[in-house]
């Protein structure tokens, strides 16, 4: 019967490694250190470990310390990855040996394997291509896995950008599509003067354009690499030349402009400052989408007892049991998706504060938590996009009829009969049931004319000067 393991050695030891696997020994005993949550890398982290790894290896063949055999063979596996193949063999738990130890040698470890399947080798030969000796040259743990989070982290900010500026332009669009209709404002939820609903929608997407903002100053600073910083900030066990030729190498195999060597190699791999930085970030952006998406939650209430001023597209049944009831469930599976970016934030704080001296061993579930905000943020903000705000229509007559009824519209009373008298109207509308147009020209105040002029909802929502001699004196 054929053996389906291979027999691997380490400082502690041997150990069995299934035989057709490209992980080796130390992420095999991650597997069965870490069984936490089922959990394994992301994509892009993989792609941009792997990336990390190709450039090293082109830096120290370039600096003639690694075999250019080796090295090239190390480079071919490497762009395998890249290229979306052997990522099911990163296996181990996010939550994982500190600072991402177990990370980095599972991709030492399938590297060196397939780099020695390229050179005719069989796996478990390090003596063709070694994990630590070879793939792991001139780093450590400490420097790679901080500028694979990096790395990581901009390509899908990038992507998360690209659906936010998607969702400003839609909510931009459709503030110029109800740029014409009037309904009442509110505020503590409580009737205030009339605007345009195209002027809240133009303001949802203002907000989102601050938001794009802030998360690009927060996401330049993940340029800055302290790779070859090696164990403790020193640099030690590198070529004077490898830090420079390390992020050239970076800078053409991610395509990302602006990568640069950190000013202080040490503080580069024990701060985790800039990502703290941009989680911050993307929790303003959290805490801005739940306000968004409440908002059109209640504007759409309804539609028989609530505002019903807005519609927005039904997607599926709202209800098991009462039929036809269809609910805002793009907007609430954002607010969800918002609650757990601030989770995550939290996460990300409190780890960050946890680093202590030289290195800060918190790095996986920082990690983890920040790729998946991105992630769920760029998921979410698509389909909030497409499936809702896309769709989403004005119901002109219901905004109309709820302007009108406003009581808010007697603040522009004020400079005619004064603020007190003002309020008497008001109170007077709200206890007869009626509008204030129709006090105003019971009580003798405004005459019709001067009601179309000075009680024009239109005009109530831009500035303008009203004077008393817009009354006409009787």
């Amino acid at each position: 019967m054929a053996r389906n393991y291979r027999t691997e050695r380490d400082p502690l030891g041997e150990k069995d490694v299934l035989i057709n696997a490209y992980y080796g020994i130390q992420t095999a005993r991650a597997i069965e250190n870490f069984p936490i949550s089922g959990i394994t890398p992301k994509k892009e982290f993989i792609t941009a470990t792997a990336m990390v790894k190709r450039a090293t290896a082109i830096a120290n063949m370039t600096n003639d310390n690694l075999d250019k055999k080796i090295g090239k063979a190390i480079v071919m596996a490497a762009d395998e990855i890249i290229n979306g193949r052997l990522h099911k063999e990163f296996i181990v738990d996010v939550y994982q040996a500190g600072a991402g130890t177990s990370h980095n040698m599972n991709a030492n470890e399938v590297i060196a394997n397939r780099a020695i399947e390229i050179l005719g080798g069989k796996k478990g030969n390090y003596k063709l291509v070694h994990p630590n000796d070879h793939v792991n040259m001139s780093q450590s743990t400490n420097d790679t896995v901080p500028t694979g989070m990096r790395i990581a982290g901009l390509f899908m900010t990038h992507k998360l950008l690209a659906e936010l500026r998607l969702l400003e332009n839609t909510l931009t669009a459709k503030a110029k599509e109800f740029d014409g209709i009037i309904k009442s404002g509110r505020t503590h939820l409580q009737d205030a003067v009339p605007i345009r609903l195209g002027q809240e929608f133009h303001a949802y997407g203002k907000t989102i354009a601050k938001g794009i903002k802030r998360i690009e100053a927060a996401e330049a600073s993940l340029k800055e690499l302290g790779i070859g910083a090696t164990a403790a900030g020193t640099g030690i066990n590198t070529h004077p030349n490898y830090r420079k030729e390390v992020i050239q190498a970076l800078r053409h195999v991610t395509g990302i402009k602006g990568l640069r060597p950190a000013d202080d190699m040490l503080e580069a791999i024990n701060s985790m400052a800039d990502f703290v930085n941009l989680s911050s970030a993307l929790r303003g952006l959290a805490i801005e989408l739940i306000r968004i998406a409440n908002d059109l939650r209640l504007l759409s209430s309804g539609p028989r007892t609530g505002f019903a001023e807005i519609t927005l597209p039904p997607v599926q049944p709202g209800s098991s049991i009462m039929p036809g009831k269809v609910n805002p469930v793009m907007a609430e599976m954002l607010n969800m998706v918002s609650f757990q970016v601030m989770g995550n934030d939290l996460t990300i704080a409190m780890a960050a504060q946890a680093g202590q001296l030289e290195l800060n061993v918190m790095m996986p579930v920082i990690n983890h938590n920040m790729l998946q905000s991105l992630e769920i943020l760029k998921n979410s903000v698509k389909a909030f996009t497409d499936r809702c705000v896309k769709g989403i229509k004005a119901n002109k007559t219901r905004c109309r009829e709820m302007a009108e009824k406003s009581v808010g519209i007697a603040t522009v009373l004020n400079p005619f009969v004064g603020y007190q008298a003002a309020a008497s109207v008001a109170k007077e509308a709200v206890a007869g049931g009626k509008t204030i147009k129709e006090i105003v020209l019971r009580n003798g105040i405004l005459s019709k004319k001067e009601i179309e002029k000075i009680l024009d909802t239109m005009a109530m929502t831009r500035p303008r000067v009203v004077r008393k001699s817009d009354k006409a004196s009787k």
